[in-house]
């Protein structure tokens, strides 16, 4: 009887101890306890508006910024994948680098949004929030 309460304590102290720690990794998980930069929250571009006149060859450096949840943690350059778009469509008529140049195409005109994006919370735990992905945007006029 002795050796059953003795084997009956040791596996209530493991379930107790597991059950601790999954608590502990679930609340690490979630930015419960933080001390990097936590998850990305925004991407704020600069220039925020830009005339490709106003540039040499009308290329348009844009710097994309990562806002992240630790509120004194800021990336620059964010990486993040370009694009750009007229009116919610994408466009061939402006065509952005993977570094962030943005350049109208001949008889391109009017404006234009240039965009950078960053998936890296799709694999962040759904239980969290959250989304797949953080977009930043900027206007750019073509003359």
């Amino acid at each position: 009887m002795e050796k059953f309460r003795f084997a009956l304590f040791l596996l209530c102290l493991l379930c107790l101890f597991m059950i601790a720690l999954f608590s502990f990794l679930f609340a690490l998980s979630c930015g419960a306890v933080s001390h990097g930069p936590g998850q990305l929250q925004s991407i704020m571009l600069s220039p925020a508006k830009a005339d490709a006149l106003d540039y040499p060859g009308g290329q348009v450096p844009f710097i994309a910024t990562g806002v992240y949840t630790n509120p004194s943690y800021k990336v620059t350059p964010q990486p993040a994948a370009w694009g750009a778009c007229q009116q919610n469509a994408p466009t061939n008529e402006v065509s952005v680098s993977s570094k962030g140049v943005a350049q109208c195409a001949s008889g391109a005109t009017g404006i234009y949004s240039v965009f950078a994006f960053d998936v890296t919370m799709c694999n962040v735990l759904t239980t969290c929030g959250g989304g797949c992905t953080v977009v930043g945007t900027a206007q750019l006029t073509c003359p």
